[in-house]
């Protein structure tokens, strides 16, 4: 054997230190029998052994490269540096003696601007489950090599918990060089253990304190290390660029782009590096980005509730914990406290952490809609819409965080009975008060911590405390320049105290800085205090002080500013600039508007946000409750409520024709965020008994409602401006505005397959236009009244109303109402059998729609001439028209036109014999169905998978299906054309003949009552 073979020269080193190879194997992290296999040049180490090797070697610097090159077998043994390769039994005079334990350099804990560097094992909790023995010689090895890599890069290790590090270096460099020279030496297995390691490098002041480390610098490298994964080093973007011109001349590093993280503030761009020997390629990181979740981002950080945090997430940690409540007064930081649990948890929960904002509900009944909308989920055909989200949600693990409820705490019920139904389901609310309820778990919000006036801290330590650190951070984001010194911390300490610690209230304090120090600030607080002093005694007093904190910032408002601010009062969810001045506009005063909302902005009494590229400007549900206090005393109320009323009506019916034309997509958008300006409105016509105003203003959304799907939410609206009592002489206008209403209610309950319904308001809505002698109105009503009759026996009256309303759309120049009344003229053409007369019918339809530039009509019209060319035996031009309707209804994003289609090409599919792509295409149908809610579509969605089943054999899951769809709506044959009448029948007959009858009958019956999902999940093996 070569005595200068690398396996020589580590021999003939570890005797110099004696050690045993078990003992060097043990140091190592590896084998004893690759130990021996290296001494004996059976085979070379890794790059990261031979790092590790040199370490426990106590290989000099200036030999550490070439002692790698050696290893790898890049030169030759004998080049390692002269040292004495011909003296086996000689110690380098650079090695420690054997009997020596290497000492490990002193470091001094590094002030100032610091580099941190954490780690942690990832996974470590499974390999001392599953390997408990070879993870305690692991660990060891693990701190050893972590300490020694942080000590020789000059790093100070500060803190060790269980497997992580957190070290201090003085500069950037430093600290990665650390990290790479670790990393490399723990890639290698480690007591025949492989364990990864994470680590995350990032730079900021941070305080010390007792040997420690406090500051938000720390909060964003654990936040950074949470992301990554194992054998992955991350750095912060102020990290990399200090490093980037100091980088090794190997190493590089990849741009991963911004990253939202979960303390929920400004993303962070975050920079992988990139090394020989380390692993290049992760999984996404673990950031919000890459989670189900609407977790809002925030523009501010998260102050000192370290401790709530951890208390909230150990308990819905617990399988128990099925709702909890964090209770406290307005204003405390409950929202802020509740979203940051949330985005700690939100990697825990299979399907999602969601945020549903409740600030702007009132009505307990809408609860549960919100809670649908937000998650996707629609009403079930004939059922309720809480048993359809109960039953969508039923096998998903969610975390729901319910913000605001206080007003709507009589649907705590509700929530307890979302609970039950799905079992994985948690909820996180936050409420003034606790539910109540069984099962609650409540967690109160306490103010943030103050230091005692009379014997302030150190200044140096006062910042330790988060009132005084809230109160810091906000006055330095309006005066950059702020600082806190001897003669003002006594000032800032008693604003904290007299405001009780609440994060509002010092907020809007900490605002006035610009203009006042904090001396002034106190002097003018201690004034405004003791004049607002005795506010309501049933409120609590940390209640009373926060409203006397936003009386103190609306008392500074100049009068035109304060005018502007209360009648602001009565948009909900914000308005846009055109809302502010129709509601900020009294005869009395005329402030400027666009002047007082960049004031009220600056004072941060209200945020302005954008949406679709428009500004809109909200108040906090809060603040807006005070103006509102504020307008009431005035005796303006109900004067501003009027014009909120007013312009929402004006925008309602502008909007409407525009749902027709090009510019839809525009003003559904801006529909959508109005619609809590708009449901208040409603709300504010039907108690004050504006009974015209409710009928035209939900006679105006009914097109909306109907394409985004809010059916029942629609219909509610409309049925209780229909029972409004109408005065003892109406006027033709109120008549007219309620004939309106009837008959697009009508159209409603139609989608819903409510036909019964649909033709008594279409009846009344009928005579009514008779009566006042209106011609379009009766186009329209003729229309509606139509619709209903088709699903009777009257096909022939149907026929003749449509032909009415079209002779009276076409002599009003109305060519929507015009190919509205072609294409279901042509509908009862196909059920008749006319199939060439439907086809032209339909075509003519289609050219009225192309000139409107009607986009959804046009869709509609091409998805009928499918069904013609289907019924006409030619499935392939049918599925090209199907499929040129599904492409606009996709533009569109129109759920039920997307069913449609997709129904119909699967249909097409399985008579073609593609019975995977049936299935795939059927089931996507039926699922949005469900959230739309339309049992006559649903029924033929479920006889289309029944054909598939029973052309593959399966007769009796084939009956279960039909059963189902007669369950959805049992004359649901009566609606549709002769063709799919015959298809389904011989379909049926294929499937009967299959069983015997009495089988086949029980298992029809059974399907009548299963689940859907169920009926769904029998057909997964064709998928």
């Amino acid at each position: 054997m070569n005595d200068a073979s690398f396996g020589a020269i580590v021999r003939r080193w570890r005797r110099a230190l004696d050690l045993t190879q078990d003992e060097l194997a043990d140091q190592v992290g590896c084998g004893v029998s690759t130990l021996r296999k290296i001494e004996g040049d059976e085979r070379r180490p890794s790059r990261q052994l031979a790092e590790r090797l040199a370490a426990c070697l106590r290989v000099p610097p200036e030999a550490h490269d070439r002692f790698l090159a050696a290893a790898r077998g890049v030169v030759a043994a004998h080049r390692l540096d002269g040292i004495a390769v011909d003296a086996p039994t000689a110690t380098p005079a650079t090695l420690p003696t054997p009997t020596q334990s290497p000492p490990l350099p002193v470091i001094a804990p590094p002030t100032g601007t610091v580099t941190f560097l954490f780690t942690d094992i990832e996974g470590s909790t499974w390999l001392w489950e599953q390997h408990p023995d070879a993870m305690s010689v692991a660990l060891a090895a693990h701190d050893a090599l972590l300490h020694r890599a942080i000590a020789e890069h000059h790093g100070y290790t500060f803190k060790t918990v269980g497997d992580a590090f957190y070290a201090a270096f003085a500069t950037a460099p430093d600290a990665l060089r650390a990290a790479l020279t670790a990393q490399r030496q723990l890639h290698a297995p480690l007591a025949d253990l492989a364990i990864k390691v994470r680590m995350a490098l990032h730079t900021g002041d941070a305080e010390t304190r007792d040997d420690d480390y406090f500051g938000p610098p720390l909060n964003r490298v654990a936040r950074l290390l949470s992301a990554g994964h194992g054998d992955q080093i991350l750095l912060s973007h102020v990290t990399a660029e200090l490093v980037r011109d100091r980088l090794p001349f190997d190493v590089t590093l990849r741009d991963l782009g911004e990253h939202r993280l979960r303390d929920l503030s400004r993303p962070e761009r975050f920079h992988q590096v990139v090394a020989p020997g380390l692993r290049a390629d992760f999984p996404s990181l673990r950031t919000l980005d890459a989670l189900r979740t609407n977790l809002p981002a925030q523009l501010t950080s998260f102050v000192q509730r370290e401790q709530e945090v951890a208390t909230g997430c150990e308990l819905l940690r617990r399988p128990e914990v099925r709702l909890l409540t964090l209770t406290g007064p307005g204003g405390v930081g409950k929202t802020r406290l509740g979203l940051q649990i949330a985005a700690e948890l939100a990697d825990t929960r299979r399907d999602g952490v969601y945020l549903v904002e409740l600030a702007s509900v009132r009505d307990p009944a809408l609860v549960i809609p919100t809670i649908a909308d937000i998650l996707g989920v629609r009403e079930e055909p004939g059922h309720p819409l809480d048993e359809s989200l109960a039953n969508a949600l039923r096998t998903r693990q969610l975390l729901l965080v319910l913000d605001n409820f206080e007003q709507v705490i009589e649907a705590a019920p509700l929530i307890t009975s979302l609970l039950t139904a799905v079992p994985q389901l948690q909820v996180l609310i936050t409420s003034r008060e606790a539910l109540r309820v069984s099962g609650e778990h409540e967690l109160p919000v306490a103010p943030l911590a103050l230091p005692d006036p009379q014997h302030l801290p150190p200044l140096h330590a006062l910042s330790h405390y988060a009132a005084v650190e809230l109160f810091i951070q906000r006055a330095q984001a309006i005066q950059p320049g702020f600082t806190v010194t001897n003669d003002n911390a006594p000032a800032i300490a008693e604003i904290c105290h007299r405001l009780d610690g609440l994060p509002l209230a010092i907020e809007l304090a900490a605002m006035r800085v610009k203009l006042l120090s904090p001396q002034a600030l106190l002097a003018r607080l201690d004034h405004r205090l003791s004049l607002l002093t005795g506010g309501l005694r049933d409120l609590p007093a940390r209640q009373q002080t926060l409203r006397n904190a936003i009386a103190w910032s609306y008392d500074l408002l100049t009068l035109a500013e304060q005018a502007l601010f209360r009648r602001l009062a009565v948009c909900v969810d914000g308005c846009t600039l055109e809302a502010a001045e129709a509601v900020g506009h009294l005869a009395d005063a005329n402030p400027d508007i666009l002047d007082g909302l960049s004031s009220l902005v600056d004072k941060s009494l209200l945020r302005q946000c954008e949406h679709y590229g428009e500004p809109r400007f909200v108040m906090l549900e809060i603040i807006r409750e005070y103006a509102k206090d504020q307008l009431v005393s005035t005796g303006e109320e109900e004067a501003v409520q009027r014009q909120h009323a007013v312009f929402f009506l004006a925008l309602a019916e502008t909007a409407a024709p525009q749902l027709v034309r090009p510019a839809q997509r525009g003003w559904l958008e801006r529909l959508d965020a109005e619609q809590n300006n708009l449901r208040a409105a409603l709300e504010w016509a039907l108690k004050h008994g504006e009974g015209e105003v409710a009928l035209r203003l939900s006679g105006a959304l009914w097109w909306f409602w109907w394409i985004r799907k809010h059916l029942s939410e629609g219909r509610a609206w409309l049925e209780r401006a229909l029972d409004q009592p109408a005065p003892s002489e109406p006027t033709a206008e109120r008549t007219r505005a309620r004939a309106t209403a009837l008959y697009r209610a009508g159209f409603l309950a139609l989608f819903q397959g409510d036909m019964a319904r649909t033709t008594v308001l279409g009846e009344e809505s009928l005579a009514l236009f008779q009566t006042l002698g209106d011609q379009r109105g009766i186009a329209w009503a003729s229309y509606t009244l139509a619709s209903g009759l088709q699903a009777s026996p009257e096909d022939q009256r149907a026929m003749d109303l449509l032909s009415e309303s079209l002779r009276l759309a076409r002599a009003l120049d109305e060519p929507l109402l015009a190919g509205w009344a072609l294409n279901d003229m042509a509908a009862v053409s196909m059920r008749q059998g006319g199939y060439r007369e439907a086809a032209q019918t339909f075509q003519e339809a289609l050219a009225l729609f192309e000139r409107l530039g009607d986009t959804r009509d046009l869709a509609v019209c091409l998805n009928n001439l499918g069904a013609v060319a289907e019924a006409l035996g030619d499935d392939r031009r049918a599925a090209d028209l199907y499929a040129q309707s599904l492409t606009r209804f996709q533009e569109l994003g129109d759920p039920g036109g997307l069913a449609t289609c997709l129904m119909n090409l699967g249909r097409c599919a399985q008579r073609q014999g593609d019975s995977e792509r049936a299935v795939s295409l059927l089931v996507e149908s039926i699922r949005l169905w469900q959230q739309i809610g339309a049992p006559l579509y649903m029924a033929q969605a479920l006889t289309g998978l029944g054909a598939v089943a029973g052309a593959k054999g399966q007769p009796l899951h084939a009956a279960r299906l039909f059963g189902a769809a007669e369950a959805q709506q049992a004359d649901w044959l009566t609606l549709v054309d002769p063709s799919d009448r015959t298809r389904f029948e011989q379909t049926v007959a294929a499937a009967r003949a299959q069983a015997d009858s009495a089988t086949f009958a029980e298992a029809w019956a059974e399907g009548r009552n299963m689940p859907i999902e169920e009926l769904i999940a029998g057909m997964s093996h064709y998928k």
